[in-house]
């Protein structure tokens, strides 16, 4: 329960992994397919990436299990796997963490919504979370992070679920648009609010990940910082993807990226890290810059 913590205390900011979905893509991903079915029919892939992080230098790296939770695979017709998916997924990052970097298991959102606006109530989501969570807790995780929600009360069913499974530390990322009137989700949801809210219902470390690039983060840290004391997590995008030649293209730098860490440290972030189209060169670029700045 404490590793994260007294790493936190010894780095001062911790760096998390980069894009696994664009990183899958590159390794022959097809549209359509269920990435985490290739933890059990391609896991050399699999295990590919997630050592590409620990060799950067990431602190902390993610499963292969963004979209594990049986109300999602349903769709593929693949939720009996899901206990599988999700705990060789976990496992596949421990084998290739070696012990240098600290595993969390990724659960991302349903795809539905909650009643009265959608068909699944609250108490279906967070059964449906709840076998994900016991499957990575299975596989070894040493934490969970709920990532790239918009809707707080799946948030929330979420992170119940995660905290039924035992004590390990629970992450919970939402991801919000800049708009006129200010930044929220899709579902409304304000950074300041997403961060108050999730702290009283007991999440250890609140964030926001994906929608755009590492100068929107910053801004979004900053107003979380506002509204809470815990640790924040950011993982930006490298950039709003662009469409060139039928193929997504994120232009954010490594270079760039990293030109940005000290200002997102002072916003408030303390576990910073990338989402789509960020890579290991991205991850190894924040890794330098911060031991750069903190004299690690």
């Amino acid at each position: 329960m404490t590793a994260w913590k007294d790493r936190l205390e010894k780095k001062r900011i911790l760096i998390a992994d980069g894009g696994w979905g664009t990183e899958l893509i590159k390794h022959g991903l097809r549209p359509g397919e269920v990435p985490e079915a290739w933890n059990i029919d391609r896991p050399e892939a699999v295990r590919s990436v997630a050592a590409s992080y620990v060799e950067a230098g990431a602190d902390i790296i993610l499963t292969n299990t963004f979209g594990g939770n049986p109300l999602k695979l349903a769709k593929a017709g693949e939720e009996r796997r899901s206990a599988e998916m999700n705990r060789l997924g976990a496992e596949i990052s421990r084998e290739a963490a070696r012990g240098s970097a600290l595993v969390f298991g990724s659960i991302g959102p349903t795809g539905e919504l909650v009643k009265p606006l959608g068909k699944v109530s609250e108490t279906e989501m967070e059964e449906s979370f709840s076998e994900q969570a016991t499957a990575l807790t299975s596989g070894g995780v040493d934490g969970i992070v709920i990532e790239t929600m918009m809707d707080l009360a799946e948030a929330k069913a979420a992170l119940r679920a995660a905290k039924k499974g035992g004590p390990l530390p629970v992450v919970v990322s939402m991801t919000f648009n800049k708009h006129r009137s200010g930044y929220a989700t899709l579902m409304g949801v304000r950074p300041e609010q997403a961060a108050l809210e999730l702290e009283k219902a007991g999440a250890d470390v609140v964030g926001a990940n994906c929608g755009a690039g590492i100068d929107e983060l910053i801004e979004i840290a900053h107003l979380m910082r506002k509204a809470t004391l815990l640790p924040i997590w950011c993982k930006p995008n490298a950039g709003l993807p662009e469409m060139v030649a039928g193929g997504t293209v994120y232009r954010e730098t490594p270079e760039r990226m990293a030109s940005k860490f000290k200002a997102m440290a002072e916003a408030g972030a303390n576990i910073i890290g990338g989402c789509c189209g960020t890579t290991p060169a991205h991850i190894r670029a924040l890794v330098l810059e911060r031991d750069r700045l903190t004299g690690g």
